[in-house]
């Protein structure tokens, strides 16, 4: 694939920067259309995807460049309206790709599904039983669903826990999770049908009453990671050395593990570079938001989904593990002719492959956050590269954006009000 290092793509007109990818690409007459086009999602696909269809909401859609991930080129496409997310997670990536790039790694995609059980006579009785029987149940569990075997995957094991052990009977319940491998898949479906399927049998061998049968999206068996470890010679900025950027990192990542209210800002930050992927390859980002802040809390307080450190050498070390529910087959993100695209630019062969760049991208957004935090302050890039929303809010269009979002920033005035009286300056 060809280098994801392309100096001054940001400078660029949209025209320029589409002809380039698809040199790169060798797009289809096809995807050429889809990448060309303003409507990317026509409105009868858009009719079929969702409930009460009225119309279809775009988002901007950039690149993240820059990222050298297990010593592969990644052009990482980012669906998202905030300005300055991939302008950081660029700029930090070509940090790390200098600093030899992100390591990553994936456990097996193993999702869960739970199954809830009511009124048992005896819940212990209840819990032995359903052990006893744990390979019928995940035998039935796996004729419910057979293709999924067929691909390698598939209902592998299964657990028992009593709830509120110490309550009364009303309160008590057991839950049994399924543990299912999808494959490349996100698997909602999957286990939702399979858990449903062997839920009469549990009944029958708990002497319970089922209620619950659904997939859980706090997919702590379905994780991926990344690492950067960063020389402080590649920190330096102007006025602050590399020792201070690190420490001033690591000090940052210290107060988001202490201090929940810290924490979620910070975790914010993460998820600004997670969510743009997500949403992009037509996944459901609701559901590794939930996963991710989960995950941040497994120690009994939430706190960062990040740590820094720095090794025997004083370079930065970044990790970021969290849990990722999301696939690459079925669902929106074979279904959205954008999405399609998009995977061609990643150019992934899988789920875990997708998975570890999401969390390469969520590592570097939160790196550029610290670095800019602990240095000028979060203000000054990002008020330079929102100055054009702030001048198109104010009115202007065409050239006139650029002129008067640049003379707001040699002003330090980025205000809509500013931006009006520019501009009604402009028109005369």
């Amino acid at each position: 694939m060809a280098t994801s290092r392309i100096p001054g793509f940001y400078k660029m007109d949209v025209k320029e920067r589409r002809e380039l990818l698809d040199q790169q690409l060798n797009l289809t007459t096809e995807k050429k259309e889809i990448l060309y086009t303003n409507e990317a999602l026509d409105l009868e696909t858009a009719d079929k995807m969702i409930e009460n269809v009225i119309g279809t909401f775009q988002l901007p859609l950039g690149l993240g460049l820059n990222f050298l991930i297990n010593d592969k080129e990644y052009k990482i496409p980012m669906a998202v309206e905030e300005p300055s997310i991939i302008a950081s997670a660029s700029y930090i990536a070509k940090i790390v790709r200098d600093a030899g790039g992100f390591k990553t790694k994936a456990t097996d995609r193993v999702m869960i599904g739970q199954i809830q059980v009511i009124g048992c006579e005896d819940f212990d009785l209840a819990k032995q039983t359903i052990l006893e029987r744990k390979q019928d149940l995940i035998n039935l569990a796996n004729e419910a669903y057979p293709s999924l075997q067929k691909r390698g995957g598939g209902a592998e094991d299964l657990d028992v826990r009593i709830l509120n052990e110490s309550e009364s009977v009303y309160n008590k319940m057991l839950i049994i999770h399924l543990y299912v491998n999808t494959c490349d898949a996100m698997g909602a479906n999957m286990i939702n049908t399979m858990v449903e399927s062997i839920a009469p049998n549990v009944e029958v061998l708990t002497k319970g009453k089922v209620y619950l049968r659904i997939l859980s999206n706090y997919a702590d068996r379905s994780l991926a990671k990344a690492t950067c470890t960063i020389p402080t010679k590649l920190l330096e900025t102007e006025g602050f050395s590399g020792e201070r950027v690190r420490d001033g990192i690591i000090h940052a990542y210290e107060f988001a593990a202490s201090d929940p209210y810290r924490a979620v800002t910070h975790n914010k930050g993460i998820m600004n570079g997670i969510d743009p992927v997500i949403i992009a390859t037509g996944n459901d980002w609701r559901a590794v938001e939930a996963g991710a802040h989960a995950y941040a809390s497994r120690n009994g307080q939430y706190g960062s989904m990040t740590t820094w450190s720095k090794n025997d050498a004083g370079d930065l070390v970044g990790e970021l593990e969290l849990p990722m529910s999301l696939g690459i087959v079925g669902g929106a993100s074979r279904v959205h002719p954008m999405a399609g695209l998009v995977y061609d630019i990643l150019d992934i062969e899988s789920a875990s492959e997708l998975a570890q760049v999401v969390v390469s991208v969520g590592l570097a957004q939160n790196l550029g956050a610290l670095k800019a935090l602990v240095t000028d302050g979060i203000q000054k890039g990002h008020m330079a590269l929102h100055a054009r929303s702030v001048a198109m809010a104010a009115g202007a269009t065409g050239d006139l954006v650029d002129v008067i979002a640049e003379r707001m920033v040699s002003e330090n005035q980025i205000r809509v009000s500013r931006a009006k009286a520019l501009l009604k300056e402009c028109l005369k």
